[in-house]
């Protein structure tokens, strides 16, 4: 991969991580280091409501925490010189993979054969 294309793919996974860390916080959300705590108020109106909410709210930010710890995990792999290398394999990434699904971690055969 050429540095140009590197440097993009990382201000592309850069710009990621401040959008999911701000949906984060508008969720209620803190980020301490790697762990993301969640805190609700008791201004609900019963419970039922606050529980079905609550529940809505986990929910979205498992997947907001999930996907930022594969953009953090992909800036790091920059960081390491490993990006763009399957984690399975150890063959390249082709970049139009990785221009595509910046976090990708393994090659399309890898992926295929784990089924994910």
């Amino acid at each position: 991969m050429d540095e140009q294309t590197l440097k993009t793919i990382r201000t592309r996974l850069e710009e990621e991580r401040a959008s999911v860390e701000r949906q984060l916080v508008e969720h209620g959300a803190e980020i301490d280091g790697g762990g993301i705590e969640v805190g609700f108020d008791g201004g609900f109106a019963d419970s039922g409501h606050r529980t079905a909410e609550t529940a809505e709210v986990l929910a979205l930010v498992e997947q907001l925490a999930a996907h930022r710890r594969d953009v953090v995990a992909a800036l790091d792999r920059i960081d390491a010189g490993t990006f763009g290398r399957c984690e399975r394999c150890g063959n390249e990434i082709p970049d139009e993979r990785l221009e595509a699904i910046p976090t990708a971690t393994l090659c399309v055969a890898c992926k295929q054969a784990t089924g994910r």
